[in-house]
């Protein structure tokens, strides 16, 4: 199971993140352009001092990505997709696919994974989105807890 992020904006949710991906042994994926520098301090902050045991992977694009990018099958996530990520059945390799904090995910690869395209249900209808960090944890924790991993 792997964590990938498309062009994050916001050093503490990806640094929060990091610290999921080294408490779950799942990889991180950071597709630029990132919003920041990795030796911010803030991201260093929000991760701890998990860095070291983080499988980290940087790509430059989302081109460059998939051009390196590991097997498995790419489910991505959006608060614009009807299906709940809770109805997908994950496989061990699933590389989870996350988009910007104010863009979410580009048209382009939700029209081009529209198939494998799913949402976290957010019965208040006063919130557009979820916090990043914490909708890849949602959906990181169903899919562990789908393969008996938690």
């Amino acid at each position: 199971m792997q964590i990938v992020f498309v062009e994050p904006e916001i050093p503490p949710n990806t640094g929060t993140t990091a610290r999921l991906c080294a408490a779950t042994h799942s990889p991180l994926h950071l597709v630029g352009p990132l919003g920041f520098s990795l030796d911010d301090r803030y991201l260093k902050r929000a991760g701890l001092d998990y860095w070291p045991a983080v499988d980290l992977h940087v790509y430059a694009s989302w081109s460059a990505f998939l051009e390196q990018r590991p097997p498995g099958r790419l489910l991505a996530f959006s608060a614009r997709a009807q299906r709940s990520y809770t109805t997908v059945r994950y496989q061990p390799d699933d590389l989870l696919v996350f988009g910007s904090e104010t863009r979410g995910l580009s048209e382009a690869i939700r029209t081009e994974y529209a198939e494998t395209l799913y949402t976290i249900p957010m019965p208040g209808a006063r919130v557009r989105s979820l916090n990043l960090s914490n909708a890849a944890a949602i959906v990181l924790y169903e899919a562990l807890r789908q393969l008996g991993r938690v």
